[in-house]
């Protein structure tokens, strides 16, 4: 048996292949034995029919591909890169690279092109909760883990659906409650992850910051908050106290939807638990304001001493299966490597340790920039920006204007492709070997199972590649993975609180690595927690006559994304098709429409068919479309965090259409 690890969400479960099957590895501690329907079917990523398997090159999008071989694609964009100011370059990567691949990209981009617009979509995913941790405790560093569930008393879930989203760490959940686990699930939708709740609180979409404002408020009215820790540990508290005096609490309580006996009996759990930890994604990350949310929450754990200790602290869900380990290397624009910003110190200790003087001092193009600021060049990386970024209309229009897009990917059937110049095959799950780091700092490794197809690479070699056709071979010379992840454990000694280099390359497919296991005090330079007074300013899309509903998205258990990967035909999504729309019985009704009905959505950016699911586990005026529909994003807004820069995807005003039918 080969062991390795799952390429699709953030919880990362260990698997076994032997030539026949997968299976779940009994011994890893994430997920001891147990694989989701995704995990199960991750085979199918190597063997499906839509894989690239070739090289493809073409002069304009309005040419037919043409096969091509390594070296001239390879000589076409390294003549262009030379050929363009590092300004007009931009690196748009992903969540699915393997550590190795994402250092080899950010390397060659930040410190020799020149340019700091290096991104991912995890901008798209984790961005918001990247900021507030930084801005609440120092650093992107997630201080609890999944395991922590079976060590607390209180698990409240908000803005995250486990069941279809984390399928194996809800199980964990579900484990966790035999043993005493009270669970809180706070969603507008009556999802799957709340049947099994103990206190299902169905808010408002749009005031999560409000929740725990109000939670934060009573801690200090009632003087339920942890004085001592907070004196000892916590910046800004006699501010947050004043600010709070003034804030409208019936007003606050209303725009929750939550009566003040559903608020009342969450308080009752929320008192007698010794041990909480709360848990999010994206329904709290993906808002225009996704940071404040994220610093309401983390309000909560600063104000009562739960973090740092067992059983207790703030865990953001990551969604992707190496997002963090991304975020680790550097792989956002707004971060230079290891941890590191754009200040001087980090620059210099950088510059010394890749041996380049080529790092730009500003921070880089999000990937929710990069498509509107008239790049000249763009390399895209197992992502599809034009299926999952938000105003689609908008996207195809400005990508269309790029001179040469590159995209590298393992499959051929990306919406993005119809934008591409130069099309590169990657090796997919299974045929190439590397590290990734879990949603709770846990690195193992991905094992190859079998040869690499074709005329596929991994990815690192494709970007080493790059680099030495752009002549900085003396920099990019690795023969194997292993040899670049202990390069960069070298550089991770440049972050005092970053232990990576502790972990051993060969060992961590059999014992895991978790890092920051030390960590147990804030990060930040006075080594204090910070608060901040957050209020919600109503900033997201609103309804209107001519768009009186409210289209908020999310994932579906069976299905990845677009389905480039997953690729499971219907007949085997036994849980939920790729395509509805859940609408309240009552909105139906009056626009006479039924259950499986087809129906058009119309938003002021875009439209959509789809089918109606009538149900009464969402509120009135409210509709949920899942993001396995391609084209979702033909409807959703681009408004972004002013500070995460990470789109408002849950916040839609759409009008709904009966299709009559001859």
């Amino acid at each position: 048996m080969i062991k390795s690890v799952c390429g699709y969400c953030g919880v990362g479960c260990g698997l076994e292949y032997d030539e026949k099957q997968l299976i779940g590895n009994i011994a890893y501690p994430t997920n001891q034995g147990n694989l989701c329907s995704k995990g199960i079917s991750e085979l199918v990523s190597m063997q499906t029919p839509t894989r690239l398997l070739r090289p493809y090159m073409r002069s304009s999008i309005e040419d037919t591909f043409e096969l091509t071989d390594w070296k001239d694609a390879i000589s076409v964009i390294a003549d262009r890169i030379n050929n363009t100011n590092k300004d007009k370059i931009g690196f748009y990567l992903s969540g699915q690279l393997l550590t190795e691949d994402y250092y080899i990209a950010n390397k060659l981009a930040k410190g020799f092109i020149g340019t700091n617009n290096v991104d991912t979509n995890s901008r798209t995913c984790m961005a918001s909760a990247v900021v507030a941790y930084k801005k609440a405790i120092g650093a992107d560093f997630v201080p609890v883990r999944m395991n922590d569930i079976f060590k607390s008393d209180l698990l409240i879930l908000t803005g995250a659906n486990t069941a279809e989203a984390h399928v194996v760490f809800h199980n964990r959940i579900k484990k966790a409650k035999k043993n005493g686990l009270k669970v809180v699930v706070i969603d507008p939708r009556k999802t799957d992850t709340a049947n099994i709740a103990d206190l299902y609180l169905p808010i408002k979409p749009g005031s999560d910051i409000d929740f725990f404002n109000l939670v934060s408020k009573r801690l200090i009215d009632e003087e339920r908050y942890d004085k001592e820790f907070v004196d000892q540990h916590i910046n800004n508290f006699e501010l947050l106290k004043n600010k709070f005096k003034r804030v409208p609490v019936t007003k606050m309580l209303k725009r929750t939807g939550l009566t003040s006996e559903e608020f009342d009996a969450f308080w009752q759990l929320y008192i007698e638990s010794n041990n909480i930890i709360t848990a999010w994604t994206m329904g709290l990350n993906q808002s225009v304001q996704g940071v404040d949310k994220n610093l309401a929450l983390l309000n909560t754990h600063l104000l009562t001493g739960k973090i740092f200790k067992d059983g207790c602290g703030p865990l953001s869900l990551t969604g992707q299966p190496n997002a963090m380990g991304g975020r680790e290397v550097g792989g956002l624009s707004t971060m230079l490597a290891v941890h590191l910003g754009f200040d001087d110190e980090s620059i210099k200790k950088v510059s010394k340790f890749w041996k380049t003087d080529k790092i730009d001092n500003k921070p880089g193009l999000t990937a929710t920039q990069m498509l509107e600021e008239d790049l000249e060049v763009i390399i895209i990386c197992h992502t599809d920006p034009i299926y999952h970024l938000p105003n689609r209309k908008r996207v195809e229009e400005q990508i269309a204007k790029i001179p040469l897009v590159i995209e590298i990917n393992a499959y051929d059937n990306s919406e993005t492709a119809k934008y591409a110049h130069i099309r590169l095959p990657a090796a997919p799950w299974g045929e190439k070997e590397g590290t990734q780091t879990n949603l709770d700092r846990t690195i193992t490794k991905q094992e190859r199972l079998t040869r690499t197809s074709i005329d596929c690479k991994p990815d690192w070699e494709i970007f080493q590649l790059i680099a030495q056709e752009l002549g900085y071979g003396r920099a990019f010379k690795f023969e194997t993975p292993k040899e670049i992840f202990e390069e960069y454990q070298r550089m991770t000694k440049l972050n005092d609180y970053m232990d990576i280099s502790e972990a051993d390359y060969d060992e961590i497919t059999h014992r895991p690595f978790i890092w920051g296991e030390k960590i147990k005090h804030f990060l930040t330079s006075d080594k204090k927690g910070n608060l901040f007074f957050v209020e919600n300013k109503l900033l997201s899309e609103k309804t209107s006559l001519e768009f009186p509903f409210l289209l908020m998205t999310g994932r579906t258990r069976d299905q990845w994304h677009s389905g480039t990967k997953t690729n499971l035909p219907q007949t085997l999504l036994k849980h939920k098709p790729l395509n509805f729309c859940e609408i309240h019985p009552n909105d139906a009704k009056n626009l006479g429409i039924n259950g499986g009905d087809t129906i058009k959505v119309v938003s002021k950016r875009g439209e959509l068919i789809t089918k109606a699911m009538l149900t009464e586990n969402i509120h009135e005026k409210c509709i949920f479309i899942p993001i396995s529909n391609r084209e979702i994003n033909y409807l959703t807004n681009d408004l972004l965090d002013r500070e995460s820069l990470q789109p408002d995807y849950n916040h839609n005003a759409v009008k709904i259409e009966r299709i009559d039918h001859a």
